[in-house]
């Protein structure tokens, strides 16, 4: 049983890391914790650390100490492998990942980068790595400047190599011409004819522009403004040495303006052109020829509100620009941007789950927070659905659109005025397109007098006038509401502004509960640690009666199972089993029995205490008979002053992530946000949501 897969490349510059990134989001969705190897780095300063390993580390955040993720710089290899000590490197790397491998359950190991000579030798040496930690391999090409024909015929080449010695687990094509993806794999497939998965990766251009901050490492080049934003990317780049009412014809968008640092003209027409609407933004601007703006122009440039980088550099022109030409561009830890994409372009075009099938042959007990986020997002892609966010100008929910519009997960609607979302968007320079989101204005909506006339229908009998019901309707609330009701989204997110009174509303009067439902519930998902436990009801219920309690674990027992996870409930209460007296403890009992009554075969316990229910040995020594005690999924509090308190208690003291509330009983899904929630709390809302949605 393989606990590792060893990433391999054939060439230089094959976008390895795209790879990486996308096998490490998978793998940490699918087991318990993964560590990172790299058996041989590049030669690299004492106080620097390895690109690779640092963007992995930090980003995914693996507990591992820096030392322990290598085993040899290239020049330490190269030095034992002259000595005739080659064996001495086999061992050193076979010691380091079996310390990996012990301490982790699944292991990513990244071979060499091919970016010196000797790539036979490379070649060599990254299988035999392979062979020896006894793991397979995962063969990453690049087809960038290469037909149909180079790609496949080294391709094959490298796959027989490799099969000799290792097994080949998948073999993915990477930097392919958007336009004969399809073409290649189909060729692919003929060519290695049996059962190794085989992926085809296009070429995403934003992936290959260098940023401000690896053109300033390349040139060795002075920051004088705009530090924060050297992460810009450089789409393209263009030499200011004409006059500058010709020059600006020539800008286009995140282009990178060269000019000599005394052409303080360029500087500020160009600096100009960024903040104006008639021109495209510009990345940055590099100063050459060791030339500065005088004191005036800097003073000048110094009082503007938005500055783009500006890099001062020794070289000429022309040099310059061809070193910026050359540039190669790299994934770094603080590039976020990328890293998303590089995820999100993985998960497009390969197949993940067969993929992972293959990689990961042993079970696990642990369901981690990872897992868990994993699996929904899985989820979620397998069916899109729209969402519907009422508050479009809240900063958080602006950046969690961000994150869910990258990883394609849900169609999404913002209501609101798009220009002022525009200027939101701007103003806490949030990386969203505002062309990729829906965004409706209530009383400008075509939709707005059928939604007026629908809800006057519904309600008339409430003594709802037809002016009451456009009153009402210019409400977020309500309009989002009515979305969903008419089938023009398929759920909703609310409460990061308003009360859950006010986003709910809405909800009970048109919506309605589910047939069968009397009370409208809400659960926590609580992820601690190694597992995943749901809170009920810590939201919405005052001080739910007995048969209201019973319906409660009944509906979280179901949203339970809805997200793969085993419901076995406990009903809490001050004390376990049959000890206990008062009304209290009546209540839960009484509660307790109804279940058992109307959901038989579900496992359930009460009343019983908390430590109880989730420590083996407390649960073993009050109810050793109990299948729930010291195992519960499920948390049933007996109202919702011990409810909300509790989680929230639990959220502060432990860090556990805290995803919710999430609503039950409703005939369609409409979720509720705490106001001090996070992005991250209504990004992972949001896809509940649309999990939830395809249930409908």
């Amino acid at each position: 049983m393989s606990k590792g897969i060893y990433v391999a490349t054939i060439e230089p510059n094959s976008g390895k890391s795209v790879v990486v990134l996308g096998l490490m989001r998978m793998l940490l969705g699918k087991t318990a914790t993964v560590g990172y190897f790299r058996p041989i780095i590049e030669d690299i300063e004492t106080d620097e650390m390895d690109n690779h390993i640092n963007t992995v580390i930090s980003h995914f955040e693996i507990d591992l100490n820096y030392k322990k993720t290598f085993a040899f710089t290239r020049s330490q290899v190269l030095d034992l492998y002259n000595q005739g000590k080659s064996g001495d490197v086999i061992d050193e790397i076979i010691k380091k990942y079996k310390y990996l491998e012990e301490r982790f359950d699944f292991v990513l190991v990244e071979g060499t980068d091919f970016s010196h000579e000797n790539s036979s030798l490379e070649l060599d040496i990254n299988i035999l790595i392979s062979k020896n930690l006894g793991i397979p391999a995962i063969i990453v090409s690049q087809g960038d400047g290469k037909n149909s024909k180079e790609i496949v015929d080294s391709i094959q080449l490298a796959y027989d190599t490799f099969k000799e010695e290792v097994d080949v687990l998948s073999i993915m094509a990477n930097k392919i011409a958007p336009e004969e993806v399809d073409t290649l794999k189909k060729s692919l497939k003929n060519r290695i004819s049996n059962n190794t998965d085989i992926s085809v990766i296009p070429k995403i251009q934003s992936l290959l522009n260098p940023t401000i901050k690896e053109i300033v490492k390349s040139l060795d080049g002075k920051i004088l403004f705009g530090k924060d934003l050297l992460n810009n990317q450089v789409e393209n780049f263009s030499v200011g040495a004409m006059q500058l009412r010709n020059y600006l014809t020539h800008l286009k968008d995140n282009a990178l303006v060269i000019t000599p640092g005394d052409r303080a003209d360029i500087i500020l027409g160009a600096l100009q052109a960024n903040i104006s609407k008639n021109y495209p933004k510009i990345s940055g601007i590099i100063l050459t020829g060791g030339l500065i703006p005088e004191q005036p122009i800097l003073k000048l440039i110094e009082g503007l509100s938005s500055v783009v980088p500006i890099i001062s550099v020794y070289g000429g022109t022309f040099l310059v620009t061809n070193t910026i030409g050359s540039i190669k561009s790299r994934i770094y830890a603080e590039n976020t941007e990328k890293i998303t994409t590089s995820i999100s372009t993985f998960e497009k075009h390969v197949n993940t789950d067969k993929l992972a099938n293959d990689l990961i042959t042993f079970e696990s007990d642990i369901f981690t927070p990872r897992m868990f986020q994993y699996n929904l997002l899985q989820r979620a892609l397998k069916d899109k659905k729209h969402i519907v966010l009422p508050e479009g100008y809240d900063e958080r929910i602006l950046r969690a659109t961000a994150r869910l519009v990258d990883a394609q997960v849900v169609d999404l609607t913002l209501i609101g005025e798009k220009d002022k979302i525009q200027e939101r968007i701007e103003k806490f320079d949030i990386s969203l397109d505002i062309q990729a989101i829906n965004i409706v204005s209530p009383t400008k909506s075509v939709h707005f007098e059928d939604y007026v006339n629908t809800l006057y229908e519904l309600r008339k009998h409430k003594n709802v006038t037809l002016q009451m019901a456009r009153d009402m309707m210019a409400d977020v609330s309500y309009f989002g509401t009515m979305m969903i009701y008419k089938g023009h989204a398929d759920g909703m997110v609310s409460g990061a502004v308003h009360t859950t009174q006010h986003t709910l509303r809405p909800a009970l009067q048109f919506i309605k509960t589910k047939p069968g439902v009397n009370i409208v519930s809400s659960i926590f998902f609580m992820c601690l640690g190694e597992r995943i436990s749901i809170f009920g009801d810590c939201a919405i219920n005052p001080n739910p009666n007995a048969k209201q309690l019973a319906e409660i674990a009944i509906s979280s027992a179901q949203t339970a199972k809805d997200f793969g996870i085993e419901p076995k409930v406990a009903m809490l209460s001050y004390s376990s089993g049959a000890s206990g007296k008062g009304a209290d403890v009546e209540k839960v009992r009484e509660a307790t029995d109804m279940v058992k009554i109307q959901s038989p075969n579900l496992k359930i316990e009460g009343p019983i205490q908390y430590d109880a229910a989730v420590d083996m040995r407390i649960g073993k020594s009050k109810l050793p008979d109990s299948d729930v005690a010291g195992h519960a999924s499920v948390l049933i509090f007996p109202d919702l002053n011990t409810g909300n308190n509790t989680y929230k208690a639990v959220q502060r003291e432990t860090g556990a992530l805290a995803i919710g509330p999430i609503l039950q009983g409703l005939n369609k899904p409409v979720n509720d946000l705490s106001r001090g929630c996070t992005a991250d709390d209504i990004y992972s809302t949001v896809i509940i949501t649309a999990i939830q949605a395809q249930e409908f």
